[in-house]
């Protein structure tokens, strides 16, 4: 198909969700007047007295957190989730209102003592030792038998609704498999029981061939920006190898996947020289006891930053009402991210 036909107005497809993005390429060269973000602050202390995340500081709950070097994981003291077995199952009324109840656990990990590095600026023990605590978290919550799904996610910046600039990710585990692993888990398992082949690595196949959206990659992952891809910059991350969560990375893979995102998020700084915001998170598989052959790990970035460190995208009006729509294209924001340096800029 003829490259002027991305050029103009159309949709995406989804394949992991089955929804569709409208892409609007003839739009880059609207004038812009809306919200301008404040730029975050560019230098924080290695330790803040005042942080309720830093070693030996007593946190929002009352508790004195450890002395503790690298990572550091505590349940939440405030959390979404209760593991409350005495909850009420179910209620419903008048075959129009339905609900049901949720148990589960809530867990803070901080990347590590610093209290100014994020996780392109950790030094690779550190964010090796962060996957491996990743690793052995997701294993010892998914014996819990009530637990069907575990969520690992960052989110970055207070642009993104981070409490605490000191970085840190949260687990969260829950009774129910959640809407969007839900969503990806149908397209997965019908395109697995359809083809019997798995949809991500055929995705990925076509994307190593064709090349036009490979961001960056190593011997057991890949960087790439989705052809369906909603946000300016949106990536993810998808294992080489077929497995179907982190719990079944090798010694190989926690390596690789330590090293890959320090280059994904090193290039998402360089982008605009300033701390990167974003949501990501892990789609691992559900943690119910059954098997999924269909299930392929990944990891999602979803970063708001469109023109500049101070200009984001919103997700309004027609995207709250129809459906998402984009004006820079998957190509074009690839080629932007893979021209950035792998050497943080803060080092230049």
């Amino acid at each position: 198909m003829s490259m002027e036909f991305f050029q103009s107005a159309h949709r995406r497809l989804n394949l992991l969700t089955g929804d569709w993005v409208l892409v609007s390429p003839h739009r880059l060269q609207r004038p812009w007047v809306g919200r301008v973000e404040q730029p975050p602050p560019e230098e924080l202390p290695e330790y803040d007295p005042d942080c309720y995340l830093c070693p030996g500081n007593k946190r929002a709950g009352g508790r004195i957190n450890p002395d503790y070097k690298g990572v550091f994981v505590f349940d939440n003291d405030f959390p979404a989730l209760l593991m409350n077995k005495k909850r009420i199952d179910s209620f419903s009324h008048s075959e129009v209102l339905f609900a049901k109840g949720e148990i589960g656990l809530c867990r803070v990990v901080c990347f590590s003592h610093f209290h100014n590095k994020t996780l392109p600026e950790l030094d690779s023990k550190y964010l090796i030792n962060l996957v491996e605590e990743w690793k052995k978290q997701y294993e010892e919550i998914a014996e819990i038998p009530e637990i069907k799904y575990i969520t690992i996610f960052e989110n970055k910046g207070e642009i993104m609704g981070c409490s605490n600039p000191h970085p840190h990710g949260q687990i969260w585990a829950q009774s129910s498999i959640p809407v969007e692993p839900y969503k990806e888990l149908v397209r997965q398992r019908g395109y697995f029981h359809g083809k019997k082949r798995c949809l991500l690595c055929d995705y990925l196949e076509t994307e190593l061939k064709l090349d036009q959206r490979i961001v960056v990659e190593n011997d057991s992952f890949v960087v790439l920006v989705p052809f369906w891809a909603i946000w300016p910059y949106e990536v993810m991350i998808v294992s080489k190898r077929h497995i179907p969560s982190i719990g079944e990375f090798n010694n190989k893979e926690i390596l690789h996947f330590a090293e890959i995102l320090k280059l994904i998020t090193i290039k998402y700084d360089n982008l605009f020289n300033i701390p990167f915001p974003y949501s990501a998170g892990m789609h691992n598989c559900p943690t119910d006891s059954m098997e999924y052959p269909e299930w392929h790990f990944h990891m999602h970035f979803y970063p708001p930053l469109l023109r500049s460190a101070t200009i984001k995208k919103f997700m309004v009006g027609y995207e709250m009402l129809s459906e998402p729509q984009r004006d820079l294209t998957a190509e074009e924001s690839t080629k932007r991210l893979k021209s950035l340096s792998t050497k943080h800029y803060k080092e230049k």
